[in-house]
């Protein structure tokens, strides 16, 4: 069956966790398919996905690309089933293929980046944890390796009817798409309804740390400028608001900053002692967003000339400039 028109079938996965949901989309024009993300490797996604091609008049033989928002696992779960079964193009940001390849190389500097990233945050034996668990991490999830190629996206910044629009902050190779026409734009984790995305401290492919929450700030102002109507998020219900919400993002960004600033004109100093201060329930088992998130504001803070830092022992301690 070949419909006359641009038509989006949302993949939803449920999830009892708090992202609600992992979202993944199927998008026909002029009768073939793109898909944007692949979800999460589970049988219940590919159940979901092969039940909407099927549904719809499709078989995967219509599936002529995969277009990728970031590297993470839950938003490239399905690429190695659906590649071996058809040969589709998968594109990416350059950034995202020595973490989808799961290059050996890159994963090892980036462990080194985090070891000495903890111990510059004075992180102690909980940074030497966390290492730990970095190179189980490394050698456990070798098999969410993506086999296929991996192709950059077009220097046009176009591939088919989308405009790619490059939104790092959530992950350094984040990009969105949106359709013009249509008012459509799909934004991965870059925005979420119910929860805000975490800015993730990571290293560029040279180690080097990248200002995630610098970054995400102007990734959301860029959407500010963005006429859509519909935003498709990567997690959770499609929002028809992104620019209210965007704001209270903003808003929200500026409030923690405030809140880490009071805190170092008081006896802490560093981001270890920020981070067991301000998140006491997750510090042990969330500690790696937790780090990304005073790190973040820290890196924030220092961008916009509030803070003084320098480092004793190997650590850096902060206080807020006169």
């Amino acid at each position: 069956m070949i419909a006359k028109h641009c038509t989006v079938y949302p993949i939803i996965v449920p999830t009892p966790y708090n992202l609600k949901s992992f979202n993944f989309y199927l998008i026909e024009e002029a009768g073939s398919l793109t898909l944007i993300d692949a979800g999460i490797d589970s049988e219940e996604a590919w159940e979901l996905f092969s039940q909407t091609i099927k549904e719809h008049g499709y078989t995967l033989s219509d599936l002529k690309q995969i277009l990728v928002t970031h590297n993470h696992h839950d938003h490239v779960g399905l690429i190695n089933r659906i590649c071996a079964q058809q040969d589709v193009p998968v594109y990416a940001h350059s950034e995202a293929i020595p973490r989808m390849k799961r290059d050996p190389k890159f994963l090892t500097r980036r462990i080194e980046f985090f070891k000495q990233l903890y111990r510059e945050m004075g992180c102690g034996s909980a940074g030497d944890k966390q290492i730990e668990k970095l190179k189980e991490a490394a050698r456990k999830n070798q098999h969410q390796m993506i086999r296929t190629d991996i192709l950059p996206f077009p220097q046009s910044g176009l591939i088919s009817e989308f405009q790619i629009i490059e939104t790092p902050g959530h992950a350094p190779d984040h990009v969105s798409f949106y359709d013009l026409k249509k008012k459509r734009l799909f934004v991965g984790d870059h925005l979420i309804q119910h929860i805000s995305s975490n800015a993730i401290v990571e290293p560029d492919q040279q180690g080097r740390r990248i200002p995630t929450l610098i970054q995400y700030k102007k990734s959301l102002q860029k959407c500010l400028n963005i006429d859509a109507e519909i935003i498709f998020p990567g997690h959770g219900e499609l929002i028809r608001n992104h620019k209210e919400l965007i704001n209270r993002r903003l808003t929200r960004m500026d409030q923690k900053a405030e809140k880490m600033l009071d805190l170092l004109a008081g006896e802490l100093s560093t981001a270890n002692q920020l981070a067991q201060t301000l998140y006491k329930g997750k510090y042990e088992s969330e500690f790696s967003l937790v780090m990304s998130e005073i790190i973040g504001h820290l890196d924030y803070l220092e961008e916009i000339g509030s803070l003084h830092k320098e480092q004793k022992d190997g650590v850096w301690h902060y206080s807020p400039k006169m």
